[in-house]
């Protein structure tokens, strides 16, 4: 593939495809020096895409989404029907339950794997046989945006990468990363408890892996640029079938450099925007989305300079408002709300509440204090909530995330339970789905389960309290059944979710400032790019009635104003919110 050179429309030298990748290449492997190794790898790479070297450079300030959009992330096989593929069943209920208002899905590890319900992948070209099949995955993004994992940072020690790692075999060699217990690893920082090296026998003696996350999932090597041509290779079979959205899975962590950090690396970040340059010009609707379960700032870096990561998710907004909600307090949200900048266009916040993990406390780090954290954790723990711990560097564990599913975190305040359970659930997802990102629901938000004891039990882990698995048929009883919580909750964020799609202040991308309403209303402006719609985000985050002065957000008086949600008028001086009560009051009720 030959190198081409093109001119802009003001007569400049451009490069081609080939060697902007080749540049990018050359920070990760060459100091920066473009070699003919560089160029080679370069070619490499784009033949295995197959990418044409004069392809233009793709519009990064073009939004890929807009109101419309919202995604349910779910598993496989968290639905299932006897004799029946789950993700036949998934898509099923998807186009039964969801049409319309959940416009794509985050499927979950689909591929074979052998520990962390999918995140040890085996064969990361295969789809694992228990869910069904290409085929099956395929038919699911013909109709929804799927957003598929990347698995980038380690893969199982069952996969056969590793077996020929120990042999000294190609294909895994030089696949995984290796360290000595002499280095200075003092200051790696992990999300487990767990030794960071693990000691095996190779065919060439004793080796110590790299292990981030459990001896199982074995860190792969990033310096031997076989292992990037295996990720490439990965990304492209992916996008052959039906994967628009590439989640990079604990990307933070792909590089090791001992006597550092290893998290957040500088050769990290370029692996990221080198991925960006590879899928964007494979297909330029494609989009990656950076999973960095970290501290606020270090999170917001994966956008880079609109170079890196389309989306990264919001990982602060899940500890502090479900804080805000069992306090009745919402100062810290707001003072976080108030910090963070406006994603340029052609980025934007992925905004999630609940995940298959659990509430994670890393992006809580430095915008709750130790008190206010502590007081989460005790009353999360009151409402059957379990907590996950990480090592610091002088061996003391410290609180990672709490497992519990969103509902019952959500089941009172810090005062105990109380009948407000589901208008505080409700109200939860009302300010999520308000503001400025992308929305993600997790699919047992959607439908309102709640802890699963058992499973937690018989698994022994502690995050498999939010992974229940539904029965088709049972799942369709309950939302068939207006009295129960499950129905209550899935025709509540449906209903949100409608209003949502229709207002064009609600991009994802619109403005937004942060609204001051004391304590107990939190509140938010959103306003759309033609400046024609506005919308004043209001919910009251207590458990007492409040009486919201309408005064005090500034309503146009030339304009009729109304609340999106109840039809209630507003042009007057004051309403009252009952407890959790949420009002999107606007200028106008658009119908896209």
């Amino acid at each position: 593939m030959p190198q081409a050179e093109h001119s802009s429309s003001h007569g400049e030298y451009r490069p081609g495809l080939s060697h902007r990748v080749a540049q990018q290449l050359s920070v990760i492997y060459a100091g920066g020096e473009i070699s003919p190794q560089m160029e080679a790898l370069a070619v490499e790479l784009l033949d295995i895409m197959r990418l044409d070297d004069d392809m233009p450079q793709p519009d990064p300030q073009i939004n890929h989404w807009d109101q419309r959009d919202a995604l349910m992330i779910t598993y496989g096989d968290s639905i299932q029907k006897e004799g029946e593929a789950p993700l036949q069943t998934l898509k099923y209920w998807l186009d039964h339950y969801a049409d319309g208002c959940i416009t794509g899905v985050h499927v979950l590890p689909f591929c074979p794997w052998s520990s962390d319900d999918g995140f040890s992948v085996i064969d990361y070209l295969q789809v694992n046989e228990s869910l069904g099949d290409w085929n099956d995955v395929l038919a699911i993004g013909a109709k929804y945006n799927l957003m598929g994992d990347l698995v980038i940072n380690h893969c199982s020690s069952a996969s056969q990468w590793f077996a020929n790692f120990l042999r000294n075999e190609e294909p895994g060699k030089d696949y995984f990363a290796t360290a000595s217990p002499q280095d200075d690893l003092s200051l790696v920082v992990r999300p487990r408890t767990s030794p960071l090296l693990r000691e095996v026998e190779a065919i060439d003696g004793t080796r110590h892996v790299w292990c981030t996350f459990s001896h199982d999932q074995v860190d792969l090597n990033f310096r031997n640029p076989e292992v990037l041509k295996r990720m490439v290779e990965i990304v492209r079979h992916y996008l052959d079938n039906g994967v628009r959205i590439f989640r990079l899975d604990a990307v933070a962590f792909l590089w090791k450099k001992p006597g550092t950090s290893s998290l957040n690396l500088r050769k990290t970040h370029e692996v990221v925007r080198l991925l960006r340059t590879l899928i964007e010009h494979a297909r330029d609707d494609a989009m990656i989305i950076t999973e960095t379960n970290i501290p606020n700032q270090e999170n917001l870096s994966y956008f880079g300079n609109g170079n890196e990561a389309h989306c990264v998710y919001n990982f602060s907004l899940p500890p502090l408002l479900v804080n805000t909600l069992v306090t009745g307090d919402c100062f810290y949200l707001k003072q976080w709300m108030m910090s963070m900048p406006p994603p340029q266009h052609g980025t934007a916040y992925f905004n999630f509440i609940a995940s298959h993990d659990g509430i994670g406390l890393r992006p809580a780090e430095g915008l709750l204090s130790d008190e206010e954290l502590q007081t989460l954790i005790s009353t999360m723990r009151r409402f059957g909530g379990h907590v996950s711990y990480r090592a610091l560097e002088d061996g003391q564990n410290k609180p990672y995330e709490i497992n519990i599913a969103l509902i019952d975190a959500l089941q009172g305040t810090t005062a105990g339970a109380d009948e407000y359970g589901i208008e505080r659930f409700i109200c939860a997802h009302a300010i999520m789905l308000g503001l400025e990102g992308i929305p993600g629901i997790y699919i047992h938000s959607l439908v309102g389960t709640h802890n699963d004891q058992e499973r937690l039990e018989s698994t022994g882990q502690n995050r498999a309290i939010n992974r229940h698995q539904w029965q088709l048929k049972e799942l369709e009883a309950q939302l068939g059944d207006t009295d129960s919580d499950h129905a209550q909750v899935f025709s509540g964020i449906m209903n949100l979710l409608s209003i949502r799609q229709k207002q064009s202040a609600f991009h994802p991308n619109a403005t937004q400032f942060t609204l001051h309403l004391g304590s107990s209303l939190f509140g938010f402006w959103r306003q759309s790019s033609d400046r024609r719609q506005s919308i004043f985000c209001v919910s009251n985050v207590s458990n007492e009635p409040e009486y919201l002065q309408l005064t005090d957000i500034n309503l146009i008086e030339a304009q009729d104003w109304s609340d999106l949600i109840s039809g209630e008028d507003c042009n007057k001086q004051q309403m009252l919110l009952e407890p959790y009560q949420t009002v999107w009051i606007s200028n106008r009720r658009d119908h896209r």
